[in-house]
């Protein structure tokens, strides 16, 4: 699946206009923005929806496993609708482009971390920081 594929809005919740927007303004993008930059856009494309709402939506979001979030290395949270496989992500500190990347090693290793220190009900994120090929030429 990639970001523009249409997906259900939390399923289950009620789709009031602005989850409806906030959801359709996903798909207009494939690289992770800020709640701030989706405000913006929304803003852009005339859709009267405040932060606070915009930041609630993409917290549902992320909770009905519809939009991923991770944190930027200065910890800033920020979206983007994924694909709907377990995936890890290559993200351009300079851009924002983004890879989904898939990581049978990673995989791997956390199942025998976690049977080795008796764990159960595994979960994990992994995020790689780098500067992409077109950054790097342009630097």
């Amino acid at each position: 699946m990639t970001s523009t594929d249409p997906k259900p809005v939390m399923a289950g919740a009620r789709p009031t206009r602005q989850r409806l927007a906030v959801a359709e303004v996903l798909s207009t993008f494939a690289d992770f923005r800020s709640a701030q930059e989706i405000h913006d856009l929304l803003d852009q494309r005339g859709h009267s929806v405040g932060l606070a709402t915009v930041y609630r939506t993409l917290q549902k979001l992320v909770d009905a496993d519809e939009v991923d979030m991770l944190r930027t290395e200065d910890g800033e949270a920020i979206y983007r609708r994924c694909s709907d496989t377990h995936h890890h992500h290559l993200v351009c500190r300079s851009c924002g482009a983004t890879i989904e990347v898939e990581g049978p090693a990673v995989e791997r290793w956390t199942r025998t971390m976690a049977a080795e220190h008796g764990f159960s009900d595994v979960s994990h994120t992994l995020e790689i920081f780098g500067t992409c090929p077109r950054c790097r030429v342009a630097t």
